[in-house]
């Protein structure tokens, strides 16, 4: 009688476990990762945006650089000069180098708060339409998290769907409706960009 019982118990754990199985593989998270950065950068208007930036911006840069250069030798020349020149004319040169240094400073920092307000602006629309088409990925694959690349130490490369992503949009697919929700609030994320950054004398 008792060997009955433990046959029963040991038929219904069996059974059991048959059913548990399949319930603990579909609760697994399916999980992959992007690069956005990288993709909004290597999509075709991103290329083009990168390419917008650098002409409206490189000639000034270049002005902005030739000033630094000009003041750095200004400056050498100031050290040459310590010993011949008088203390009120030494006092002068430096006073005066170091006006125009802080103005030079001012300037670089203008300069950058302009271009990153105009890489913003011409990003946006961009991030935009490329977070909706990661939810379409997200949608064909049955994917429950897609992650930024940059947030994790370490993925498989099978996860990285940032080259799928730069296809896709630039084939000029749609989000479509699974991508129409508006996007999350976060600002679009700043692509490295030409900083410019005056030498401290």
């Amino acid at each position: 009688m008792k060997i009955a019982r433990l046959g029963s118990v040991v038929a219904v754990c069996l059974a059991l476990g048959s059913v548990s199985t399949p319930v603990a593989a579909e609760s697994s998270t399916k999980v992959a990762v992007v690069d956005t950065q990288r993709a909004i950068m290597e999509t075709e208007d991103g290329l083009r945006m990168q390419a917008t930036l650098k002409k409206l911006f490189d000639s000034r840069q270049r002005e902005l650089d030739k000033k630094q250069v000009d003041l750095q030798k200004e400056r050498d020349d100031i050290e040459k000069q310590r010993g011949v020149l008088s203390q009120e004319a030494l006092t002068k040169r430096v006073e005066k180098w170091q006006r125009e240094m802080m103005q030079l400073q001012t300037v670089f920092v203008e300069y950058n708060k302009e271009m990153q307000k105009k890489q913003n602006e011409l990003t946006q629309p961009i991030f935009q339409r490329a977070m909706g088409l990661i939810r379409r990925l997200a949608t064909q694959k049955g994917l429950d998290l897609i992650v930024d690349k940059q947030a994790v130490p370490y993925v498989r490369s099978d996860l990285d769907l940032t080259d799928q992503l730069i296809t896709l949009y630039n084939s000029g697919a749609t989000p479509g409706a699974e991508g129409a929700a508006p996007a999350p609030a976060a600002a679009a994320p700043a692509p490295a960009a030409p900083a410019a950054a005056a030498k401290k004398p």
